[in-house]
């Protein structure tokens, strides 16, 4: 089934616990790999930097429903870090996940609501409740 997704991990001091994202694996249940997002991006320089905050990936089909548990699986250098931005095709924003007692939890946002969409979405369908 096609349905795109972006998915977007902030993370400080995290290269290591992410690295194996960024390859593929053929054990995953999907076959994206992440992108590391580097210093130089923000900065403009064109060079690569010894430090990264900021993992991206896309995916093309309805495959990456183990993410989630995965990323709150990890080993995370610090854990009150950690960032998970998702967008589904369906949503009309990105929603904001982030562990609290070592669980990724959705943060409520303001003015957003959260529809279930089983089969369809790994997350369901999130709302902007003030848009017309």
């Amino acid at each position: 089934m096609s349905r795109f997704a972006e998915v977007i991990v902030l993370a400080r001091n995290a290269e290591q616990v992410m690295a194996p994202l960024t390859r593929p694996d053929p054990a995953r249940e999907w076959q994206q790999c992440f992108t590391p997002v580097d210093d130089s991006v923000f900065s403009g320089s064109g060079t690569g930097a010894g430090e990264c905050y900021t993992w991206v990936v896309q995916f093309h089909r309805l495959n990456w429903g183990g993410l989630l548990p995965l990323l709150e699986s990890l080993a995370w250098p610090n854990p009150e870090s950690v960032q998970v931005l998702v967008r589904d095709e369906e949503d009309d924003c990105f929603g904001l996940w982030m562990l609290f007692d070592g669980k990724l939890v959705e943060v409520q946002l303001p003015r957003t609501r959260r529809d279930p969409l089983p089969g369809d979405s790994v997350t369901g369908v999130l709302t902007r409740t003030d848009r017309e």
